[in-house]
C-alpha cells in the first residue's frame, strides 16, 4: 500500500464515527437492538465479574459505539473487537456520546493493558472532541459506565474472557497489577 493511502487510512481510523450517521433519529436504538450480546467475564484479584456486552466487530458498529444512548445498565457494556492489533495511537472519542464511560484496552492475550475514563464531548464539532488513547497496543476494548471498573476492583493486568475469544484466562499472581486513576 502506498504511504499516502496508508496515512489516510490511519487518520480515518482515529475518527471512527461520521456525524451524519449519528444524527439519524433512532439509530442508537436500532444499533442496540441488532448487535449480538454475549456474556463476558473479567478475572481479577477480587474474583470474577460478569457482564453482558454488545459486540461491535464491523467498522460501522465500532463507529456508532454507544453514541446517542441515554443510559447503560450497570452490568452491561460494549466490546469492540478488531481483526488485528491496534497501535496505541488509535483511540476512542466521545463525540455524541451522552454518558460518561470507562474504557479498558485489552491485548491479544486477553489482558487489560490500560484503563481510562472518558467524559461526554458536548461540542457540535467532532474535531473538537478529544481522543482517548491507551499506553499500549490493543486488540479489543471494553466500554462500561464510568466508575464500574473501580467499584469492582478491576485493574490493569486483569484478564477478560468472552465466548469465541480463543484464549483461557489465567490469573498471573506474579504480574503486578495497577489500578488506573479515574480520569487518567
Amino acid at each position: 500500500m502506498n504511504p499516502t493511502r496508508r496515512r489516510l487510512l490511519q487518520a480515518l481510523s482515529l475518527f471512527p464515527a461520521l456525524p451524519l450517521v449519528a444524527s439519524w433519529p433512532g439509530l442508537a436504538m436500532a444499533q442496540e437492538a441488532r448487535l449480538p450480546r454475549v456474556p463476558l467475564t473479567v478475572h481479577g484479584e477480587a474474583g470474577p465479574r460478569r457482564l453482558t456486552v454488545e459486540v461491535a466487530r464491523r467498522l460501522a458498529e465500532r463507529a456508532q459505539g454507544l453514541m446517542g444512548r441515554e443510559r447503560l445498565p450497570q452490568d452491561a457494556g460494549m466490546l469492540f473487537l478488531y481483526d488485528r492489533t491496534q497501535p496505541s495511537r488509535n483511540g476512542f472519542w466521545m463525540y455524541r456520546t451522552l454518558i460518561p464511560l470507562d474504557i479498558a484496552f485489552i491485548d491479544e492475550a486477553g489482558r487489560i493493558v490500560d484503563i481510562r475514563r472518558m467524559a461526554p464531548c458536548t461540542s457540535a464539532s467532532a474535531r473538537d472532541c478529544p481522543v482517548t488513547r491507551p499506553d499500549a497496543p490493543y486488540q479489543a476494548a471494553l466500554e462500561v459506565n464510568a466508575g464500574v471498573f473501580e467499584a469492582h476492583g478491576i485493574a490493569v493486568g486483569d484478564c477478560v474472557s468472552w465466548p469465541g475469544d480463543g484464549g483461557e484466562c489465567v490469573i498471573d499472581e506474579s504480574r503486578p497489577r495497577a489500578q488506573a486513576a479515574p480520569g487518567s
